[in-house]
C-alpha cells in the first residue's frame, strides 16, 4: 500500500535533476535498493553454476526457496513503485537501474529460475493436452496463511 505513495515525494525535487549536463539518475527508495542488492548477491551464489537456458530446481519451503521468493517479492514492490511514478521520474529511476545493472540481473536470474515446462501440477481428471493449465494462463493467488 505504501509503494504507490512514495514517488510523489521525489516529484517535489524533480526540477533539480534536469539541469545537469550528464545523464541524471535517481535511486528508488534506498532501503528497498539495499535489500535488493543483498538479495542479488545471495541469488547469484545460489544460481552461479546454472547457465542461462537451463533451469534451477528450487525445492518448496527450503532456504533457497525463501530467498528466491523474497527477491521476487522485492521486485514486485519495485515495479509497483515504478508504476506509481510519473514518466519523468521513471526515466531517472530507470537510469539508476541501468547503472547498477539490477534489471539485467533480474532477467538473468529469471531465465535460470523459469521452469522448462510451466504446467501447473496437481490432480487432473481431464484429458491430458486439452486445456492444459500453465502458470501463464491461470491467476496465481499468493495469500499468506
Amino acid at each position: 500500500r505504501l509503494m504507490p505513495e512514495l514517488p510523489k515525494f521525489d516529484d517535489e525535487d524533480l526540477k533539480s535533476y534536469g539541469d545537469e549536463e550528464e545523464e541524471s539518475a535517481l535511486s528508488p527508495p534506498a532501503a528497498l535498493m539495499s535489500v535488493l542488492a543483498t538479495q542479488e548477491l545471495l541469488l547469484e551464489n545460489i544460481l552461479e553454476c546454472i547457465p542461462v537456458g537451463e533451469f534451477a530446481v528450487i525445492q518448496p519451503l527450503s532456504d533457497e526457496f525463501c530467498l528466491v521468493l523474497g527477491y521476487l517479492l522485492t521486485w514486485k514492490l519495485t515495479l509497483g513503485f515504478f508504476k506509481a511514478a510519473s514518466s519523468q521520474l521513471r526515466v531517472l529511476y530507470s537510469q539508476y537501474l541501468r547503472r547498477t545493472k539490477s534489471l539485467n540481473k533480474l532477467l538473468y536470474h529469471l531465465f535460470r529460475l523459469m521452469p522448462e515446462n510451466p504446467v501447473i501440477s496437481g490432480p487432473t481428471s481431464e484429458v491430458p493436452n486439452k486445456d492444459t493449465k500453465t502458470y501463464f494462463t491461470e491467476e496465481l493467488h499468493l495469500d499468506v496463511k
